[in-house]
């Protein structure tokens, strides 16, 4: 990929299965739609193109991903707006746009492939590159300063429950010495170390064995289950009554925190044994997907990068003035 292409050639995950789920709240005129992931902006260019009347706000950390995408959304006009913030600062940006309430958001979380196909942003086990990670290179900790700062007990943590790793305590040890030797500052010396440390059978499954490490760095880099956990509540705040929210989770961590929060307000909170349960207490989301959805063979096709996907669709019920959420 090059940067100075305003349309890079990219499949965006599940596209039309996206663009589906929304249709339903979004298709009158008027309606607003939060691309809360912006990235290269395909899933937005396409709610542009297929809804005509649609009003987009999108949000992105990464100023470069806001500068591409930009580009390739700026025969759209005022009907895209752009803004460079994390999506769990929805609430706050709807507010300064005077937005009230929107019909739809949708969260295409984890890397963008931008992120991923630049190896100097520092994603990619796969190439040599500076250990970055971060999602917006003007502010945090990268991920090298992760490693040659943290404790052994901080990294053993992140690894092990951000990582699901086996062998984080061991990988941590490993981290530790090493990094007396010399500072952290690439990722090929991680990969190499992450693959030593981890027994020869465990090797031979599971694809490279520096995948989960990675992750762990990456999430813990960004804050993204934190940023998470204060999204989806502000997001599902800010529907209108039939709104859709679509959420695209890349690993396990992230569906079940979602997966959380769309229960909730699909169960009703009236203590058992109620002849009839009073409003308030009421489901106020509808789940359209039963479980999570996984993508088809063809879309995986498309787009590789599909294929560990969990989807979730939900809809507001019930308006926000009877709720309590």
């Amino acid at each position: 990929m090059t940067t100075n292409d305003p349309a890079p050639k990219h499949v965006p995950v599940m596209l039309q299965r996206c663009m589906d789920a929304l249709a339903p709240a979004i298709s009158q005129p008027g309606a607003v739609v939060v691309d809360a992931t912006l990235g290269l902006g395909g899933h937005s260019e396409a709610l542009l193109t297929q809804f005509p009347e649609v009003r987009l706000v999108a949000v992105d950390r990464d100023p470069a991903a806001l500068k591409l995408s930009g580009e390739r959304l700026a025969r759209f006009g005022d009907r895209a707006t752009l803004v460079h913030a994390v999506y769990d600062e929805i609430p706050e940006v709807l507010e300064r746009l005077g937005i009230p309430e929107v019909q739809g958001v949708l969260f295409d979380l984890g890397v963008s492939s931008m992120q991923l196909d630049e190896a100097e942003r520092g994603f990619a086990y796969s190439q040599d590159a500076p250990l970055d990670m971060r999602m917006d290179q003007t502010r945090g900790l990268s991920a090298a300063e992760v490693l040659n700062t943290y404790t052994h007990g901080q990294l053993a943590r992140i690894l092990k429950v951000y990582g699901e790793e086996r062998f984080a305590g061991k990988i941590a040890s490993v981290i530790v010495r090493e990094r007396e030797k010399e500072p952290f500052t690439t990722s090929a010396r991680l990969v190499d170390l992450v693959r030593n440390a981890i027994p020869a059978a465990t090797r031979r499954t599971g694809g490279n064995p520096a995948k989960r490490t990675f992750q762990a760095l990456r999430i813990e880099v960004n804050g993204e289950l934190e940023v998470l956990d204060r999204a989806i509540p502000g997001a599902l705040d800010a529907l209108a009554l039939g709104g859709r929210i679509v959420v695209m989770s890349y690993q396990s961590l992230e569906d079940r925190l979602v997966k959380q929060y769309l229960a909730a307000g699909a169960t009703s909170t009236a203590p058992p044994g109620l002849p009839f349960v009073p409003e308030e207490h009421q489901p106020w989301l509808k789940l359209i997907t039963r479980g999570a959805e996984l993508a088809t063979e063809e879309e995986i096709e498309e787009n590789r990068r599909a294929a560990p996907v969990r989807l979730r669709v939900a809809e507001r019920i019930r308006d926000r003035s009877t709720t309590r959420g």
